[in-house]
């Protein structure tokens, strides 16, 4: 006996499988973009002669390898965020050689996110597009998403130098947070310390 598909029902089955597909196209079209932009970010930083050397503080380590790093490009200033008391940054780099007129010690930024944001217009205002990202190696990935968000919308060009210290790579949720972040300031000009704040009380 032969079973007779209602109009309705019919309709219904055929219209499934284009809604699957529609569905995963909608997810896939997203990271199919964001693949390309790093890709391309990544072969723009392999190319790029950076104009300036930037140091995320946090760890003396970082500022010692940027001191001796610095040999190597004795024409470029250096911009040091948030990093040791000032006159101990100003000693290690003297210590390399670095006139005291080239180094930039900038004590605003609270965390990673403000690295950035406090220095950006300043760099751009600088005439700088590129510059030597230098920071920890556990600490690089999460210190390029933002980067490449917040500089990147200054059309400034990140070259990651990782300083080796053989650690586990921070979690990808500190990424995930602080890349939302950076994102919010570029269109609202806030930097979301709150989310930054609420994620360290949940860590706790």
């Amino acid at each position: 006996m032969l079973l007779r598909i209602s109009s309705r029902k019919r309709q219904y089955l055929f219209s499934q499988p284009r809604r699957s597909k529609a569905k995963w196209l909608s997810w896939l079209i997203p990271i199919l973009m964001v693949g390309a932009v790093c890709s391309y970010k990544q072969i723009e930083s392999y190319f790029v002669q950076p104009d300036a050397i930037l140091v995320l503080g946090g760890e003396e380590e970082r500022e010692l390898f940027a001191a001796k790093f610095s040999k190597q490009y004795p024409e470029l200033h250096i911009w040091v965020s948030s990093g040791s008391p000032e006159w101990y940054t100003q000693k290690v780099f003297a210590k390399a050689g670095v006139p005291r007129t080239q180094l930039h010690i900038d004590h605003q930024a609270t965390d990673t996110v403000t690295n950035f944001t406090t220095l950006v217009d300043e760099l751009k205002a600088q005439g700088i597009d590129s510059v030597y990202l230098i920071t920890s190696d556990d600490h690089m990935r999460r210190a390029r998403v933002i980067g490449e968000i917040v500089f990147g919308s200054r059309g400034i060009v990140l070259k990651p130098i990782p300083v080796a210290l053989g650690r586990e790579p921070e979690p990808i949720e500190k990424c995930v947070r602080d890349g939302a972040r950076a994102l919010l300031w570029v269109a609202t000009g806030h930097t979301g310390a709150n989310l930054s704040q609420i994620s360290g009380i949940l860590e706790r």
